[in-house]
């Protein structure tokens, strides 16, 4: 099979297209012909050497997946060969073949093609328990989202509104926050011309947002936090700037407020009943039509220098996706 090959730590453009032995399914594995796989921000890190957990070279990275089982392991019982699913690996997705645990596998929702389904998991999975189990988002609560338009930040301005909330989408430019208002945003606040801890103060009549979801950090991350609500919770998703922020604690003790750090693959992994739960909730909401997963970049393997700098130039909105077939 062909797959993308990180030989070692370093920037996308860095990475080669070899050919290597097919995967072979253990127990409790499917092996799925992969259709196409989603470019995440955190395979940026993890090729750079630079993710929490660091994978030793040579490796192939690519965390979710979409394509039809071809093979299944001992004690394999919800799938068979056939079947089209989404999977969440633990590397290997950017290959024309992949496995995965048969619990981190769901089927493909109706009304998603290959390419939808293959950038659902991640951003959508993580949203869903970030606002769902980590900040027990309440209807009618108040949502400030920060990079907005990004592939998982649109994912939780659609999955706040279906779950009743107001949505103050941030963004770095007027174009992007046009595409968050038209995926369910209330309010739109361009950080580049406004302040944004001031912005969301008059927009919520003084009070703060009840709950914030960060996956850019930096200098962002300071002036967010001090807008947070009595009670806020401040949600940890990823660090897109490329800084780590350094919160005040004297804020989260003026407010009664919680940071709380959000690392989905990893709760997925420890509570595979309820991320099963979840994934079958997000489906029956793209089945009512409350959320709509968008794809705006698509490429083939051999483009993926170009799938790549889409992700680290952050002009993305919505996902983007690599192409096997």
């Amino acid at each position: 099979m062909r797959a993308l090959v990180c030989k070692e730590y370093g920037p996308p453009e860095t990475l080669v297209i070899e050919e290597m032995d097919d995967p072979v399914a253990g127990a409790g594995q499917v092996l799925i012909d992969v259709a196409a796989a989603g470019i995440n921000f955190p395979d940026v890190l993890s090729i750079a050497g630079k993710y929490q957990v660091k994978t030793p070279p040579p490796f192939v990275p690519g965390n979710e997946a979409s394509g039809t089982v071809s093979g299944v392991g001992a004690g394999v019982t919800r799938y068979s060969v056939g079947d089209k699913v989404i999977i969440n690996s633990k590397g290997g997705a950017f290959a024309d073949k992949c496995v995965a645990d048969q619990n981190m596998t769901m089927p493909l929702p109706d009304g998603l093609n290959f390419e939808l389904g293959a950038g659902f998991t991640v951003t959508y999975g993580t949203s869903y328990h970030a606002l769902r189990q980590s900040a027990d988002l309440k209807a009618g609560e108040t949502v400030l989202v920060l990079g907005a338009a990004g592939g998982v930040g649109i994912s939780a301005v659609e999955i706040a509104k279906s779950m009743g909330a107001r949505v103050i989408a941030a963004a770095s430019s007027d174009e992007k926050l046009e595409f968050a208002k038209q995926s369910g945003a209330d309010e739109a606040i361009n950080y580049s011309t406004q302040d944004l801890k001031e912005t969301v103060k008059e927009l919520t009549g003084g009070a703060g947002a009840d709950v914030i979801y960060d996956p850019v950090g930096g200098e962002l991350a300071e002036a967010a936090y001090r807008a947070l609500a009595w009670h806020g919770r401040y949600l940890v998703i990823g660090f897109a700037s490329g800084d780590i922020p350094r919160f005040q604690a004297n804020i989260a003790l003026l407010k009664e407020a919680s940071i709380v750090g959000v690392w989905w693959g990893t709760w997925a992994a420890k509570s595979p009943k309820v991320q099963m739960q979840n994934m079958q909730d997000l489906a029956d909401l793209i089945k009512k039509g409350a959320l709509t997963p968008r794809v705006t970049e698509s490429y083939q393997l051999e483009e993926f220098a170009q799938a790549f700098e889409a992700i680290t130039a952050r002009r993305a909105r919505g996902k983007v996706i690599l192409r096997m077939a």
